[in-house]
């Protein structure tokens, strides 16, 4: 175990968690919890052979699109969501429940997802209806928050700095410019009144973990995964003021940072559930990714639905 000057465990450095174990484990799946060697080498093969294949030449187009026609969004050059598996060859980030799925959803969240308000808020995000406001779109299309807590695996800059002091952890996630402040020193939470986009975090050693518990994320708790459904191409939650994380980061070898996570929600998931996503060592520096709040997205997406309505 490295140690920092003071004799802490070193959990510092650049980190990445991009995998392509998937959150939940496939239905296909449902008894298998562990890959073998070889179904795990069978995956990662055809992680290569697709990412070959989207990074071939194509043809060029040279007529225009017909009205309303899709002129496509990142190609492979902006993807990077990893080519291997999890170390432990598990089928899923998630380890509880142990059918690695989500556990159910309470009635209340199910009527919130469901309901007119929010199928039309989904359409919007999806660019299916006009939009009326910049405020009918979320965190991560406006550049102020995008990942959430815990921080999942998405499609591309899956990269944490770490930095400690005796009293202090701070993460960034070069992901909307965002870091986390992490206090070492035993002092109480901010003020119940007060809500945070990353909520209020506070950590301490358990022997060679750092145990941080995250509360104070109110009206403006969310969490995004990256997939195949959903705007951006993933899953967006917006969870409750009943929010709480507990993240545990462990120093497991000279490459590897066990990360495990707790999600409790009780107005959204019928029982809390946690996942482990192992982060390995990273070639840094990081890069600025440049998202920013009134960025051209939003102008062009309320003018286009202008022109719709017109």
């Amino acid at each position: 175990m490295p140690r920092t000057a003071w004799g802490a465990p070193d959990i510092g450095g650049v980190w990445s968690s991009a995998t392509v174990t998937p959150l939940q484990r496939p239905v296909g799946q449902a008894d298998k919890e562990f890959l073998s060697e070889e179904e795990a080498a069978e995956i990662e093969q055809r992680v290569a052979a697709g990412n070959a294949r989207a990074n071939a030449p194509s043809a060029v187009r040279t007529e225009p699109l017909p009205v309303g026609g899709s002129i496509g969004a990142y190609n492979s050059f902006w993807i990077d969501r990893g080519t291997t598996v999890v170390p432990t060859r598990r089928t899923s980030l998630i380890v509880d429940p142990p059918n690695g799925r989500l556990p159910t959803l309470t009635a209340a969240a199910e009527r919130r997802i469901n309901s007119p308000e929010r199928r039309h808020l989904k359409d919007v995000r999806e660019g299916l209806a006009p939009a009326d406001s910049y405020t009918q779109f979320d965190a991560g299309d406006r550049c102020i928050w995008y990942r959430g807590v815990p921080s999942l695996p998405t499609a591309y800059n899956n990269n944490y700095l770490i930095v400690q002091t005796p009293d202090l952890v701070a993460i960034v996630q070069e992901h909307i410019h965002d870091v986390r402040y992490i206090p070492l020193d035993g002092r109480p939470h901010i003020d119940q009144g007060i809500d945070q986009y990353a909520g209020d975090s506070r950590g301490h050693w358990e022997d060679d973990t750092l145990v941080v518990e995250t509360t104070h994320f109110g009206s403006r708790a969310y969490l995004f995964l990256s997939g195949p459904d959903g705007p951006q191409g993933g899953t967006n939650w917006h969870l409750s003021g009943a929010q709480r994380v507990v993240e545990r980061f462990t120093r497991v070898g000279p490459e590897t940072l066990d990360y495990e996570f707790t999600v409790e929600d009780e107005n959204t998931w019928t029982t809390p559930w946690s996942g482990s996503s192992p982060w390995t060592v990273a070639d840094g520096p990081m890069f600025e990714y440049a998202c920013h709040e009134g960025n051209y997205g939003l102008p062009n997406i309320l003018a286009g639905s202008r022109i719709a309505e017109r």
